[in-house]
């Protein structure tokens, strides 16, 4: 069962104008400054330039005319340390990318040593492959600390693949002024980026596949070979099920402990929540399991569902509540890898939740994030009959092309319906729901 998130790309913060003093240029003549002056004021007239303008002169202020605005010195300043943090940051992606453990180090102050060093082991177990780093907007100064600046700074990562499109973390830092900037802390990242990353926060063990990335903690070592070999095997499922057929370049599984899982992404999942596909940016969805909530048999339909969530889901994230039996329909479907429908576990809260105070639309299907075990089963399993009910009645190929529809490009279900099946939603919609009525008895 997985709980929907999606992250925000943020960009820099737009550059503030510099205002440049030119040198003071030789004398000339006055002939030809008056030859000049005439050149200008026709190139100016062919260009465009409003004629107010022109007869009020450069610079100049008068009734309806505003002043040139004077570039704030503290601005200036400002632009000054970005760029020397700027220079900083890039000498310590290269450190990075080179596995220079000491180079990366070298732009911080040693009280923040330890933090950065595991940051690095980390990083470097992930096989990163893409790391850039850039203040995003202007430093500012740090009350009653001389010489201190924080700045937001955004970094970009990837893992495994060479040359693939980075995802952004914004993390707030500080900084000690100078001609090379010292860093002096630096936080887990914003809640802009889609919440605090593994890697920012914890020690980690990786195993790195043809199709995945796993990680877990030191305590979790143990299971990291079986997990592996369960994540190729349900990535080869959830490739099958990717919209126009682009897969992800490679499916990043973060397997989570007690303390971690109330601390990656920002924590706070439903009681119910087994796991979860997340939206990072630049293409990319990370994956998290609940360490306490796997079951042996459970884990593969687990992987499944998670992967195929991360196949199809748009770069955005989902489009909301009144599609979620849509999503997590196709992703229980793919978890379900064909087994018998009468073998599907969940049955039997599908009956309790029909016969319950379900108001039998579809669109209102989604759990809440305090609802009961057996309503969550029940949400799940019907979703899951909707989407096999489409299946059996008009192919996996056609529902995808639903799915690529509704999902990643923002039509209705109506439209949607008309387009691909050819049949009014509403008529599909009572055919579902009849559907699982049947089956689950």
């Amino acid at each position: 069962m997985t709980d929907g998130e999606h992250g925000t790309d943020g960009g820099p913060a737009p550059d503030e104008p510099v205002a440049v003093v030119p040198e003071e240029p030789p004398r000339r003549s006055r002939r030809w400054a008056l030859w000049t002056a005439l050149a200008a004021v026709v190139v100016l007239l062919a260009c465009g330039l409003p004629a107010a303008l022109l007869a009020g002169g450069q610079g100049s202020a008068g009734p309806g005319r505003p002043a040139v605005a004077a570039v704030d010195p503290a601005t200036v300043v400002a632009r000054q340390f970005a760029e020397r943090i700027g220079a900083q940051l890039d000498r310590q992606s290269a450190a990075l990318l080179r596995g220079d453990r000491a180079g990366w180090l070298a732009v911080a102050e040693p009280a923040v040593h330890a933090e950065l060093g595991r940051r690095f082991t980390a990083l470097r177990a992930l096989r990163v492959t893409g790391w850039q780093a850039r203040p995003d907007g202007l430093p500012t100064p740090v009350e009653g600390r001389p010489g201190e600046w924080r700045v937001m700074v955004e970094f970009r990562y990837c893992f495994a693949v060479p040359d693939c499109r980075t995802s952004p973390v914004l993390t707030a830092t500080r900084w000690r002024d100078g001609t090379q900037p010292k860093l002096l802390a630096v936080e887990p990242s914003a809640s802009r980026s889609a919440g605090t990353r593994p890697w920012e926060i914890s020690d980690l063990v990786v195993a790195v596949g043809e199709r995945t990335v796993v990680a877990t903690t030191p305590a979790l070592r143990k299971r990291l070979p079986d997990l592996l070999a369960r994540a190729e095997a349900a990535a080869r499922i959830a490739d099958t099920y990717a919209v126009d057929g682009r897969t992800p370049d490679r499916y990043r599984i973060f397997h989570a402990g007690r303390t971690e899982w109330k601390r990656w992404y920002g924590g706070g999942r439903p009681k119910w929540t087994a796991g979860y596909a997340v939206t990072v940016g630049g293409g990319h969805h990370e994956v998290v399991l609940n360490a306490d909530s796997l079951t042996e048999t459970g884990l593969d339909d687990l992987l499944r569902h998670e992967l195929t969530h991360a196949a199809t889901m748009p770069e955005g994230g989902y489009p909301g509540a009144r599609t979620w039996w849509l999503i997590e329909g196709v992703a229980e479907y793919a978890g379900v890898d064909g087994r018998p429908v009468d073998r599907y576990d969940g049955l039997a809260d599908v009956r309790q939740l029909i016969t319950g105070d379900w108001s039998g639309r579809l669109d209102r299907l989604a759990p809440a994030h305090n609802a009961s075990a057996d309503r969550v089963s029940g949400s799940y399993g019907l979703a899951y009959l909707a989407v096999q009910h489409l299946v059996d009645r008009f192919g996996t190929e056609r529902l995808l092309a639903f799915f690529r529809s509704v999902a990643h490009e923002g039509r209705s279900l109506d439209e949607a319906a008309d387009e691909v099946f050819d049949t009014p939603w509403s008529v599909l919609h009572d055919e579902c729901v009849a559907y699982a009525r049947s089956v689950a008895g």
